[in-house]
């Protein structure tokens, strides 16, 4: 047997998502078939579709979904068929690092991410003429009416929640929130610099007021985006375009009785971003670089920078453990605790046009494309 699915495909470099109708594979052992209710649209999605990101093309994209378990593979036993699920991000489970708990540094990551094919090199989509088309995108492909996943990125959820808002949780959502609770772990009463307003950026503000940071500064170019910012829980925004000009780096010390920041996040994937991200910190402070930047950028930054003290890192999915960090999220949502519903736009899965357009000029913060009606939340 095989699925009929419609799915939004990337074509070719920096050309629109084409709606095909494709076949996707029957799961094999440790796999699972979803029926997709809402998927996300990420920046990594697009820098993909550019190919910033070497994937080979065509391929069925999207790696934020959530949907209704409908069939599952040989030996798997974490979910059953009716279980609302979020995908995550694909992972051997078998490395140290997995092992260690740290599965967003899998050692195989990139290709069970970004190879588009099985590790066996097997696409699980193809055309009813049969062209190869691949799947596999952070083991979900989840730009479609089903999606094809393994037993390790599914994570199963309270089914009372709204399971077509939920997808943004496997990633975009979780890696914002989680690089402040999992990887910096600031202290009540801490500071900290938020670089970039987009989702990713309100994520971590969120998080920050949840930690209990005193100071809270988001720096973005959007005003739209800064006054958001505010309402989630910054308690200033500096605007880097203002028409008077700003300094950054100074407008943080002031902000900071003259020290710097203690923590800074850096998600814009601007090399001189990154630059004022560092030198916003104090003296041992840390900066956690999350934006995905073309493949060969570079940064430049004075050496003495690090040299006193202070910390750069990579933070890949929030340094979360999904089928921990997912649940935990959605109660704080539950609670009003974590308002992650204010940054999302709903569209159909044929808008994805439209959605990837929005985002990329700062109008809408999170696209959800729902690609099944039927499971749309009342």
């Amino acid at each position: 047997m095989v699925w009929n699915c419609t799915c939004a495909v990337a074509t070719e470099k920096a050309k629109p998502f084409q709606i095909r109708h494709l076949l996707l594979d029957e799961p094999q052992e440790g796999e699972i078939i979803v029926e997709i209710a809402g998927v996300g649209v990420c920046h990594t999605d697009l820098t993909v579709r550019d190919q910033h990101y070497p994937v080979p093309l065509p391929a069925v994209l999207g790696h934020e979904g959530a949907g209704i378990v409908v069939k599952v593979g040989a030996s798997v036993t974490k979910v059953a068929v009716g279980d609302h699920v979020v995908l995550a991000y694909g992972s051997c489970g078998k490395c140290e690092n997995c092992q260690s708990g740290k599965a967003g540094y899998c050692i195989e990551g990139f290709p069970r991410n970004f190879g588009a094919r099985r590790g066996d090199g097997s696409s699980t989509y193809r055309s009813e003429e049969g062209e190869s088309v691949g799947g596999y995108f952070f083991s979900q492909s989840s730009f479609g009416t089903y999606s094809l996943a393994t037993e390790r990125n599914v994570v199963k959820i309270d089914p009372s929640v709204p399971l077509d808002l939920m997808g943004p949780l496997g990633c975009g959502i979780s890696t914002g929130a989680g690089t402040v609770l999992n990887a910096l772990r600031p202290a009540a009463g801490s500071s900290i610099v938020v670089f970039g307003a987009g989702s990713v950026g309100l994520s971590a503000v969120m998080a920050a007021k949840l930690a209990g940071c005193a100071t809270i500064v988001v720096v973005d170019i959007v005003e739209s985006r800064l006054q958001l910012a505010r309402e989630l829980g910054a308690t200033a925004a500096i605007n880097a375009r203002h028409p008077d000009g700003v300094d950054v780096v100074k407008a943080v010390a002031a902000l900071t009785n003259g020290l710097g920041a203690e923590y800074s996040i850096e998600s814009t994937a601007n090399p001189k971003v990154l630059r004022q991200a560092l030198e916003c910190l104090r003296p041992t402070g840390v900066c956690a670089l999350v934006g995905g930047a073309p493949f060969g950028t570079e940064a430049t930054f004075d050496m003495n920078t690090i040299l006193f003290g202070r910390t750069l890192r990579g933070v890949i999915q929030g340094d979360s453990v999904p089928d921990v960090f997912i649940p935990r999220l959605i109660e704080l949502w539950k609670q009003g605790r974590f308002p992650f519903d204010k940054l999302v736009k709903f569209y159909a899965l044929d808008e994805i046009n439209e959605a990837c357009a929005d985002s990329e000029s700062g109008r809408v913060l999170k696209p959800i494309l729902r690609p099944n009606s039927h499971l749309i939340s009342a």
